[in-house]
């Protein structure tokens, strides 16, 4: 496939700059990227400025503390809903890559029509993924361990992949851990952005927002220290050497 540009643009939606920040940091260092080569929007800060998909090489979706399942939401989230939407489906349409991470199970399986809700949501913690037969043989996951741990942490979930989109990983707590649209569209419920501070920085910041009992995070971060996740950082430095310069 041919480059569409030499650098990525990261949609993220923390209104936390520190998490932000750490974000657009671990995107850029497990995609082998210098910073400046990973721009980065921040749609929760306002309205998304226009986004000419030809200019850039990928399009990354990062994780958010909004839930596409949430009822109420509040104007931000219906916001950047509204505008992030319509943006994945055109990347998905003209074949842009992207590599939508765990926020974007909600957001591109309610594109495809497919079925969003909670019964195989994960507590945080690290969990065992495994490829199947055509995540194995899929071109973006040649690197790829067929099975790897990675940190999860979500209250709703794909049940299923949606219609036309191709489960390419999965796990006992969660189905559906990873699926592709089309040739180049890539969907996963777990973080391969993840290390273990960015997962504790999350941890911290996010303990009253209904993921664990607010007096766990402490033992969360304990107990996820000595979890080996760089089976799944794996996907990230792909996606750039599959579409970068």
């Amino acid at each position: 496939m041919t480059t569409r540009g030499a650098r990525f643009l990261l949609l993220s939606s923390r209104p936390e700059d520190d998490l932000a920040a750490l974000e657009h940091a671990a995107v850029a260092r497990l995609m082998g990227l210098a910073p400046d080569r990973v721009a980065q929007v921040r749609m929760e800060a306002g309205p998304l400025p226009r986004v000419d998909l030809d200019a850039w090489a990928g399009v990354l979706l990062g994780g958010s503390p909004f839930t596409w399942s949430d009822d109420p939401k509040g104007p931000v989230q219906r916001r950047v809903e509204a505008e992030v939407a319509p943006l994945l489906a055109a990347a998905i349409e003209r074949e842009v890559p992207l590599l939508a991470m765990c926020y974007g199970v909600g957001v591109v399986t309610a594109l495809l029509g497919g079925t969003v809700d909670r019964s195989f949501a994960e507590p945080v913690g690290a969990t065992a993924v495994r490829l199947t037969a055509e995540g194995v043989a899929d071109p973006l996951l040649v690197t790829t361990p067929p099975a790897f741990a990675a940190y999860v942490g979500h209250k709703e979930c794909a049940p299923v992949p949606p219609p036309g989109a191709v489960l390419l990983a999965t796990s006992d707590p969660c189905p559906v851990q990873m699926y592709r649209v089309g040739e180049h569209a890539y969907v996963t419920q777990f973080h391969p952005e993840l290390d273990h501070a960015g997962l504790a920085a999350r941890v911290r910041a996010y303990r009253h927002h209904g993921y664990f009992a607010p007096d766990e995070a402490e033992r969360l971060v304990a107990a996820t220290a000595d979890a080996d996740v760089s089976g799944a950082h794996t996907i990230l430095r792909a996606f750039a050497a599959r579409y970068g310069d």
